[in-house]
């Protein structure tokens, strides 16, 4: 019997279908989707339905998910991400909400581990914080608080562990760590593909996203337009910018420990003193407000803050993740 689990699906319910026939599951075998199945793809209802009717699927809390939960329970105010899939769910949408609150944060099946966002490493399933399971902002500040590398280099759980939430190969295709960590979420959501894993044989399966839905749904539901903001007044980030702020976070991160790998292999590197070290840094970084970034995550002192008094306005923010996907 194998087990399909599912990167991001993000309300792509044409490529999830597609995913599923190129995987030739048989009626006995199970899928499961590492969360994020709801929020800016085109038809989010169909695919949260699938988990709802289907006996062998499960989904586990992505943060999207608990968004809505969140939201639901006063605790937020909804995305526009959200805002527009609650349009979509009409009348549905309180059940909707009700199923996602069951929701579990993981799945410990016979192979491996199955959360969404991250796993802090020394901590047993039972201590781990909902925050960095579900790969919320507030779990992904906690551990660039507390841990100066990548969540993955220190993973060390007993079985191999499957995530989504964050693409961090930047490519259409699977990010894969020491045969320990694999990140199955490919942007399908961008343009990019629709990834899972089938377990036992951890055989990878794609299929490429038809579109970037994301961009032309914005354009279909105006009413959820952020407010702009009035001249002379201070600049505001929504909750959507500090969401994409925060995806450009974890990018500019992994970007740092990655030059940062490339100065070490220089045996000489560590002895040098530490204003050689950072010169060295930059002229890798670049000085334009990226580099500065990239500065900022070597000091370890970039968070959403630091980030958008760089960025100065969300128009920058939007510039800055066009030109990296590029």
């Amino acid at each position: 019997m194998q087990t399909l689990v599912i990167g991001d699906i993000h309300g792509y319910y044409d490529e999830f279908q597609a995913l599923l026939d190129k995987s030739g599951l048989a009626d006995e075998d199970s899928i499961v989707s590492l969360g994020d199945c709801v929020d800016r793809g085109p038809d989010t209802p169909a695919v949260l339905s699938f988990f709802q009717e289907k006996l062998n699927a499960k989904l586990i809390m992505g943060n999207h998910e608990r968004k809505h939960v969140r939201a639901n329970k006063h605790e937020i105010k909804l995305a526009r991400s959200q805002k527009i899939s609650r349009i979509q769910f009409g009348e549905t949408y309180p059940y909707a909400v009700a199923f996602m609150s069951e929701l579990p944060l993981y799945l410990d099946l016979p192979d491996a581990l199955i959360v969404h966002g991250y796993f802090e490493p020394g901590l047993p399933l039972s201590q781990q914080r909902a925050t960095v399971l579900s790969g919320t902002m507030g779990g992904d500040n906690y551990l660039h608080a507390h841990y100066d590398r990548p969540w993955y280099e220190l993973y060390d759980g007993d079985k191999p562990l499957l995530v989504g939430h964050h693409n961090y190969s930047n490519t259409d295709q699977p990010f894969v760590y020491q045969d320990r960590v694999f990140g199955l979420d490919t942007d399908c959501v961008t343009g990019r593909a629709l990834t899972g894993l089938l377990l036992p044989s951890f055989k990878i399966v794609s299929v490429p996203s038809r579109a970037n839905y994301w961009a032309q749904i914005q354009r279909v539901y105006p009413e959820t337009n952020p407010p702009s903001t009035p001249v002379g007044k201070a600049m505001e980030w929504s909750t959507d910018d500090e969401e994409r702020l925060l995806r450009l976070i974890d990018t500019v991160f992994q970007r740092a420990n990655t030059i940062l790998l490339e100065l070490h292999s220089d045996p000489e590197f560590a002895n040098l003193p530490a204003r050689k070290q950072a010169k060295l840094f930059s002229a890798k970084a670049g000085t334009d407000v990226y580099g500065a970034l990239l500065n900022l995550a070597r000091l370890n002192q970039l968070n959403n803050t630091s980030a958008r008094k760089v960025l100065k306005s969300p128009e920058m923010l939007s510039a800055m993740l066009r030109k990296l996907e590029e």
